[in-house]
């Protein structure tokens, strides 16, 4: 039942040294048991909702209109009683540590609440998990637990890993790239969700170098929706907003080699599995 929609998926469960448990997915691709070749890794975030739309465009690969490379994807989310509570926990792992909290983030969650779409008990342990954020023990556990891990698992190459996230998932991969993290060579941020203009990923920025170590070899793929750049909802026109700055002030620490960008036909919703398929089309193609 945890895979039987996925091909190919084996699920299991990881206690990180944090004590947190997560639950992992594994996806091979098309023709792997037929083949001896090592593959590199792309880790998907927020799995409980992303692997259902990610996973299954590992068939991409055999698509002879596109040029996607092989590859094992590993989505990364929450398990048993936690994966009901996976929106919350989600602030935890995925903001980066100092993270401020927008007035217009909580103009958003107290509209919600107000609405009716979100409860009191939920806006209260939405925000608890906001005041105390963990992205850099998260992105640990990712590169210094979990990969090994599962190259004990599978064929894993030596490099070419990716990292992609979406929203919070995406100010995520901003993060993990901003920290020059192995074994990642390639990041895909979709709708970051940088929030706040004194965001922590805007010292990061200031404080790289003018020019990048290796363009070619750590690439940035960013994606942002015309919806919410353009359309009614005040806090998807910050982060909007937001994002420009940061493709700005990225461009002016000559960083713009190594930075690319999609605008996107969607919604904030709907933008995951297209904002997925982008960064494979861009970062992830067969040499």
């Amino acid at each position: 039942m945890l895979n039987g929609c996925l091909a190919d998926t084996e699920y299991l469960e990881v206690t990180a040294r944090s004590g947190h448990r997560y639950a992992v997915w594994v996806t091979t691709p098309p023709g792997y048991a037929e083949s001896s070749d090592p593959l590199p890794l792309i880790y998907v975030v927020d799995g409980n909702w992303a692997v259902g739309l990610t996973a299954p465009l590992i068939v991409t690969q055999a698509d002879p209109y596109l040029a996607i490379g092989p590859y094992i994807q590993v989505s990364v989310g929450y398990a048993g009683e936690e994966a009901e509570q996976w929106a919350q926990l989600r602030n935890r792992d995925l903001v980066p540590p100092g993270e401020p909290v927008s007035e217009q983030m909580l103009t958003t969650l107290t509209s919600a609440r107000d609405s009716g779409a979100m409860t009191q008990e939920h806006m209260d342990a939405y925000l608890a998990h906001l005041a105390d954020t963990h992205a850099d023990v998260f992105l640990s556990f990712l590169t210094e637990e979990l990969h090994p891990l599962v190259q004990s698992k599978v064929r894993v190459s030596e490099t070419g890993h990716g990292l992609f996230g979406y929203s919070y998932g995406g100010l995520f991969a901003l993060y993990a790239w901003l920290q020059e993290t192995s074994p990642f060579a390639t990041f895909g941020a979709g709708s970051p969700g940088v929030a706040a203009t004194d965001s922590q990923v805007f010292p990061l920025i200031a404080a790289l170098p003018e020019h990048g170590p290796d363009a070619a070899a750590r690439r940035l793929h960013v994606t942002l929706n015309e919806a919410e750049l353009l359309g009614a909802i005040p806090i998807y026109r910050e982060i909007g907003r937001n994002l420009l700055t940061v493709v700005e002030e990225l461009d002016a620490k000559g960083r713009a080699g190594e930075v690319t960008k999609a605008l996107l036909h969607e919604t904030h919703l709907t933008g995951l599995q297209a904002s997925f398929l982008s960064y494979l089309k861009t970062c992830h193609t067969r040499s």
